[in-house]
């Protein structure tokens, strides 16, 4: 298992540690990455650390392919932690001693309350208009009479919150937030069979982990005051926290797999650049200026806590698509070609035909037209597959009419040198000869060689297809 380092080190460094801490209880989707995006972009702006924390204490809806696509997701998309992955399920034995310590220095205590008890309780609460919360049975106090411990209950053990007074913090997100002590009973912090729960781990962890800042999502809000009540029973400062706004789907409502969010890695596999995905997601609650593109490199350059947005941010795919397509148009087209390779490979065509050296000059006719690199692998199969043409198209351009043009045509491109310049020459011979317009012969050519009178330079497109399938495909019509 991998070491980390002492929350002294850090403290003396100065040195900025960030964590990303899943619950591996379902696949991860854009509104969780987004949460990663954050503290890994600190802590690489800053030059810190960067931890991968899995919180798989939830044993029954906690799942090994819920692991696998989170760190494949977070591969795929270059945001590598610096330690971990660690496993809190691994880490029980550390649980248990420090609760222990907090026993013995009193801020811990058992509570026999049954479940049907708490069920009464705030079902009377309710009824009473009151917030529902432990009504503090078993809180020792001085001269106070404890019941008798019942017979056979294993006890719950429960925090034992401070009474009067704020839990405060600064929020790098939401401002200063100041909430009472009297609104928080005391937390559950180890279950009847001993096994501490989430808020007590949590802190442990950023503890021995020497976290510095937490950046996460705004539905832990309400786990702070606690948690960082029990930093402080554990004479530790608390690290900053900063809370970001939930990601919506395009209905607005919170993003989520019943909602209808997607895995990440399925974003991948549609055809969408990681440095695409970084940089729409990194605007999915952040902001440099009306910067709308930008690289990974100036992200991180740029990248701090003080533009964080405070509002809810809303996911658009129209909007990713864009950023996608910008992203491609830049990439240089032997990176493209290498990202395109692969997906050729899958749909048959033969390593020794992608690697034939026309790739790179396929996707940069291309890459203009496209918003992914699926539907540019579309558009270079046509040049290593056969070709079916689109009916409609070739019912409306090649007709009788033309098939003397198009026969002229591969006579034509049969005996002319194999470049750019010589097939624009061929077909000004034909297009003379025949008394013909460039859209006439241009039209039914690029149907029956590329499948669809949509392309690029006509010209262009047949010196890829290359001589012997542009002459066949004329032909056999």
């Amino acid at each position: 298992m991998a070491t980390f380092m002492t929350d002294q080190t850090s403290h003396n460094t100065g040195r900025v540690r960030t964590r990303f801490a899943p619950s591996p209880t379902g696949f991860i989707h854009l509104g969780n990455i987004r949460s990663a995006l954050y503290p890994w972009a600190f802590a690489r702006a800053t030059g810190g650390d960067f931890i991968l924390r899995i919180e798989d204490t939830d044993l029954e809806r906690s799942s090994q392919a819920a692991v696998d696509v989170i760190l494949e997701g977070m591969s795929w998309l270059g945001m590598d932690p610096d330690e971990g992955p660690f496993y809190q399920m691994q880490r029980m034995d550390r649980y248990k001693e420090v609760l222990a310590q907090l026993q013995a220095a009193g801020h811990v205590y058992p509570c026999y309350t049954s479940v049907a008890e708490l069920d009464a309780l705030r079902e009377r609460q309710m009824a009473a208009k009151e917030k529902p919360r432990y009504d503090g049975t078993w809180r020792p106090e001085n001269g106070k009479q404890l019941p008798a411990v019942p017979e056979g209950v294993q006890p719950v053990l429960r925090f034992k919150n401070p009474q009067g007074g704020v839990v405060a913090w600064d929020d790098k997100v939401k401002g200063r937030i100041e909430i009472s002590n009297d609104e928080l009973d005391d937390l559950v912090i180890a279950r009847p069979d001993g096994t501490p729960t989430y808020n007590f781990c949590v802190v442990v962890d950023d503890i021995d982990m020497a976290i510095t800042h937490v950046i996460r999502g705004d539905d832990h809000v309400n786990n702070t005051p606690r948690q960082i009540n029990i930093f402080r029973a554990l004479g530790k400062e608390p690290p900053v926290y900063a809370h970001l706004p939930t990601v919506l789907n395009e209905q607005g409502e919170k993003m989520s797999k019943r909602n209808g969010a997607k895995p990440v890695t399925q974003y991948r596999d549609e055809g969408y650049l990681a440095d695409a995905m970084l940089n729409y997601l990194a605007r999915l609650g952040w902001s440099h200026g009306d910067d709308e593109i930008f690289s990974r490199e100036q992200f991180l350059q740029w990248f701090n806590l003080d533009h964080l947005g405070r509002s809810a941010a809303q996911f658009d795919e129209a909007k990713l698509r864009w950023v996608n397509a910008q992203h491609m148009k830049a990439l240089a087209d032997e990176a493209l070609a290498a990202l395109v390779a692969p997906r050729l490979l899958q749909r048959g065509v033969s390593q020794h035909e992608v690697d034939d050296g026309r790739l790179a000059r396929i996707c940069a006719l291309f890459k203009d037209r496209c918003d992914t690199t699926v539907a540019l692998a579309d558009w270079a199969h046509v040049f290593y597959g056969d070709v079916s043409a689109d009916p409609a198209e070739r019912a409306q351009h090649v007709t009788a009419a033309i098939a003397p043009a198009l026969d002229a045509l591969a006579d034509a491109l049969s005996a002319c040198a194999w470049d750019k310049a010589s097939i624009s020459a061929a077909f000004k011979q034909v297009l003379t000869a025949q008394g013909l317009k460039m859209p006439q012969l241009a039209m039914p050519a690029r149907v029956l060689t590329a499948g669809t009178a949509h392309t690029p330079s006509v010209d262009a497109v047949l010196e890829l297809v290359g001589r012997e399938k542009v002459v066949a495909r004329l032909r056999n019509r």
